[in-house]
C-alpha cells in the first residue's frame, strides 16, 4: 500500500551533500574547500555580498538621485494622431471609435484608453470619439466640420 511513509524519490534522483572535514582520506580534509589563509579560511570568516575587496562599492559609485517620480501613478494612453485618424477614414470607416480604430490596426492595446494628438491633419468630416485629446487636436477637427466626443473630463490645454 502507498502513503506517505513509503514514498521513495527515484533512485539517482538526490545528489549526496558534500562532506567536508572528515580526514584527508575523504579529499575534502585539512582546509576543507577553503584554501590556506585568510578571513574566509577561519571559523566565522565572513565578507558582505557588497564588499569588492577595499574598492569603493557600486552602491557608494552610483550618484544620488534627486527629485520626485509619479511614474507610479501616471496615467498611459494609447496615443494617436490625426494623421492616424486620417489614415482609419480612408480604410473605409465612418465612425471613429476605440472598436474601429483596434480593427484597422491603429491601436493594439484594447486596455488602454485613446487620446487623440494634432500631429497630421485632417481632410473629411468625420465623427470621432475618444477618451482623451489635447486642444489642437480639438481645433483640427472642429476646423474640418467634424464632430469630436470626449469620454473623459479632462482636457488639456495647451
Amino acid at each position: 500500500m502507498l502513503t506517505t511513509q513509503t514514498i521513495k524519490s527515484a533512485s539517482g534522483n538526490r545528489k549526496k551533500a558534500k562532506r567536508v572535514g572528515r580526514g584527508n582520506g575523504s579529499g575534502k580534509g585539512t582546509f576543507c574547500t577553503r584554501g590556506m589563509n585568510g578571513q574566509n579560511s577561519r571559523s566565522g570568516g565572513w565578507v558582505p555580498d557588497w564588499f569588492e575587496g577595499g574598492q569603493t562599492p557600486l552602491f557608494r559609485r552610483m550618484p544620488k538621485l534627486k527629485g520626485f517620480s509619479n511614474a507610479r501613478f501616471k496615467k498611459h494612453y494609447n496615443v494617436i494622431n490625426l494623421s492616424d485618424i486620417d489614415f482609419a477614414a480612408s480604410k473605409g470607416a465612418k465612425e471613429i471609435t476605440k472598436a474601429t480604430l483596434l480593427e484597422t490596426g491603429v491601436v493594439t492595446r484594447k486596455t488602454l484608453p485613446v487620446k487623440l494628438l494634432g500631429n497630421g491633419e485632417i481632410k473629411t468630416k468625420i465623427n470621432i470619439t475618444v477618451d482623451s485629446a489635447s486642444a489642437s487636436a480639438i481645433a483640427a477637427v472642429e476646423k474640418a466640420w467634424g464632430t469630436l466626443t470626449i469620454l473623459q473630463k479632462n482636457v488639456e490645454e495647451k
